[in-house]
């Protein structure tokens, strides 16, 4: 089948040479439902392969040419934030394991059970689909971090390592009054509807871009 590389949608891009295994699964996985885009090689893969890529990855370890294990290290260098299955065979094991530390996120073993792969698969997406939304919030409290003045990042960092109004204003060497107006600004310009909001989602940005 011809890859169509869609990013529209949550889909399972399955890369294996075997093409009797690869209609196989294609079948399995589109009969419960799934969108499915095949490819014969990881060289197919790595030339369709985009950022926006939605879904997860169903990969070989043992393929000719580019193997699952090297596609996994050049979409790492890539930055790539599909999660990966590898599909293995008994002696790929230790492989899969090493590759799990890299940041794979499961592997089944050939013969594998149909039922556990559905079960992989369904857990991976899940997975992905909640990692894409915290991204997508990251980047939203990131944009309006940026839109705050200099004056109210003072504030925030301030109010974020727990210093009460009267302490923010001794150490800016403002009035309480002006220390309250920046902190309505903030929380309003951070859309936060509470304090416990604010510092969570600010702490999660700082440890990110740290």
């Amino acid at each position: 089948m011809k890859p169509q590389a869609s990013t529209s949608e949550q889909t399972v891009y399955l890369v294996d040479d075997d093409e009797a295994l690869r209609d196989s699964l294609v079948w399995l996985l589109e009969s419960q439902g799934f969108r499915v885009e095949a490819f014969a090689s990881a060289e197919d893969f790595l030339k369709a392969w985009r950022p926006d890529f939605n879904g997860c990855l169903l990969l070989d370890v043992r393929m000719p040419g580019l193997s699952g294990l090297e596609l996994h290290e050049r979409l790492r260098a890539r930055y790539c934030t599909l999660p990966i299955i590898f599909i293995t065979g008994h002696g790929d094991v230790p492989m899969a394991v090493a590759a799990l530390k890299k940041g794979a996120v499961d592997f089944i073993e050939k013969p594998f059970d149909d039922t556990e792969l559905l079960r992989l698969v369904t857990q991976c997406l899940a997975k992905e689909q909640d990692s894409r939304a915290r991204r997508r919030q990251d980047a939203e409290v990131s944009r309006r971090l940026d839109q705050l003045t200099q004056r109210e990042r003072e504030v925030l960092d301030l109010i974020i390592v727990g210093k009460l109004n009267k302490q923010i204003a001794d150490v800016l060497g403002i009035s309480i009054k002006t220390v309250e107006v920046h902190r309505a600004r903030v929380m309003e310009k951070m859309a936060a509807q509470s304090l416990a909001e604010l510092v969570q989602n600010v702490i999660a940005i700082e440890n990110g871009r740290n």
